[in-house]
């Protein structure tokens, strides 16, 4: 077995469990009261709910996030960098496009994305394997 074939079966392997790890996270924290399951498998919990008004598919958004795997790892943070983030929703992984047009602005909310709305199989990083379900605090500060 050559290189090209040990990496693809890791890939393979590591991308299996991810998606099976993943199932399994969502099934549990899908158990809470408070959570929203939409039709596409996204699920949301509501942590403080703003009055304003809710962005388009292709507005761009000011926002504070901080986002994790489901072991709780920190892959990326506005939060931690102290500078909201601001991009357009088309730009974005579909999770979050489908998210934030939900959410009004003051909103914080936790969003647990499943693969198919997030990156699928591809690996982004160390953190981000194949078949990861993301987990993410977003706040929506403002829209452009």
């Amino acid at each position: 077995m050559g290189v090209a074939d040990m990496l693809f079966k890791r890939k393979k392997e590591l991308a299996e469990k991810n998606l099976k790890d993943g199932k399994e996270y969502m099934e549990e924290y899908g158990k809470r009261e408070s959570v929203v399951h939409l039709p596409s498998g996204l699920q949301y919990e509501i942590i403080t709910e703003g009055d304003g008004a809710k962005p388009g598919p292709k507005s761009t958004v000011k926002c504070h996030y901080h986002g994790t795997t489901i072991s709780g790892k920190v892959f990326d943070s506005s939060v931690k960098r102290g500078t909201p983030a601001s991009f357009p929703l088309n730009r974005v992984i579909s999770g979050w496009t489908e998210a934030l047009q939900l959410m009004p602005v003051g909103s914080k909310w936790r969003l647990i994305i499943p693969p198919h709305l997030a990156y699928g199989d591809q690996e982004i990083s160390k953190e981000i394997g194949p078949n990861s379900t993301l987990v993410f605090e977003v706040e929506l500060l403002d829209i452009k």
